[in-house]
């Protein structure tokens, strides 16, 4: 049985709580936050302990796995310190903010030979899996252009509105955009180059911001944004146009998966999902897809002893790499990203 440690019980803590709760051999042992009730409200549903700060987990719960869902700035101390304690790794994107972050972690790796996986969950989303298949199979002909969007009202739920800081949490750019670059680079490879532009908000800083990624021969471009009002609909989309067919995902639409061939014909895939219930600890996703589908593939890889393949760490420090050329393109400075 794999006991896993939780640090940060908020948003995204509770939904990988939900998860972990699903999958076999794996028991969530220690849950470690700052608020206390938030902390309580997991561990009793899993008879866990409870730890005051994410430090004191790593140094003393006996865990496996050291599961990080804080917010970004606090990433990089306590994924070192837990690699150098010899535990596997799971850190919720972006991995981190700057890329010397990213190299200390790399070579935190390589010193410790820990297993390390990070929370870039669309490349193990259902319809971004499906996507991926049908690239690769070839079944349409080549890609010739693609259009990858992602927009938020604005993030006004995290603790201390530590997100909207910039400086803590990089911008639309940095937490939301990353996701479709991230699965761009692990679709179509590194770009020859890219072109962004953005929208700033009151303070400059970046709350919209789309992006050309040079593909000889192919247009592929993404948008992320979270400058919306509240009530205004989260979405994720992508628009996909091969040689002899477009497909087309659509976030909470029914269906949500279209085909339409250029002999005419329109399909709508239909994906088999595992049942794995919902989250009822706070996230807003009733349908974890993703989430379990990562955290699934982690532990299993932890107890199988096998090498994590997907959203490895490099991987993710070349994304964060990426978007922050973005950011430099699109006339950002730190710390206002």
């Amino acid at each position: 049985m794999l006991k896993v440690g939780l640090i940060g019980a908020g948003f995204m803590g509770a939904m990988h709580a939900a998860c972990y709760e699903q999958i076999n051999d794996v028991t969530l042992v220690a849950v470690a936050d700052v608020e206390n009730e938030k902390a309580s409200k997991i561990a009793d549903k899993f008879n866990a302990e409870v730890f005051k700060t994410g430090i004191d987990l790593i140094d003393n719960a006996d865990v496996d796995i050291v599961d990080i869902c804080l917010p970004t700035y606090l990433h990089t101390n306590h994924a070192v310190l837990a690699m150098e304690k010899g535990r596997a790794v799971f850190i919720e994107k972006p991995v981190c903010l700057k890329p010397e972050e990213g190299k200390l972690l790399l070579d935190t790796q390589k010193q410790t030979g820990a297993k390390v996986m990070i929370g870039q969950c669309i490349r193990l989303w259902p319809e971004y899996m499906w996507l991926e298949n049908l690239y690769d199979s070839g079944k349409y002909g080549e890609l010739i252009s693609a259009v990858f969007t992602r927009i938020s009202p604005k993030p006004t739920w995290s603790w201390n509105n530590w997100i909207l800081d910039p400086a803590k949490g990089g911008s639309a750019a940095l937490d939301l955009h990353i996701h479709d670059t991230d699965f761009i680079r692990y679709l179509m490879g590194e770009p020859v180059d890219v072109s962004s532009e953005a929208s700033r908000d009151e303070n400059g800083v970046i709350i919209q911001i789309h992006t050309s990624y040079n593909y000889p021969g192919r247009l592929v471009t993404a948008e992320g944004a979270w400058g919306y009002p509240p009530k205004f609909p989260f979405s994720m989309e992508y628009r996909v146009k091969f040689e002899k067919a477009t497909a087309v995902y659509k976030s909470g639409a029914s269906p949500s998966l279209s085909v339409y061939t250029e002999d005419g014909n329109e399909e709508f895939p239909k994906l088999e999902k595992e049942d794995i219930g919902t989250d009822d600890l706070g996230g807003n996703v009733s349908d974890l897809g993703g989430y379990y589908n990562e955290l699934k593939y982690f532990t299993d890889r932890v107890k199988s002893g096998l090498p994590i393949e997907k959203s490895t760490l490099d991987e993710s420090v070349k994304s964060l790499e990426l978007v922050i050329r973005e950011i430099k393109n699109a006339g950002g400075q730190e710390p206002l990203y």
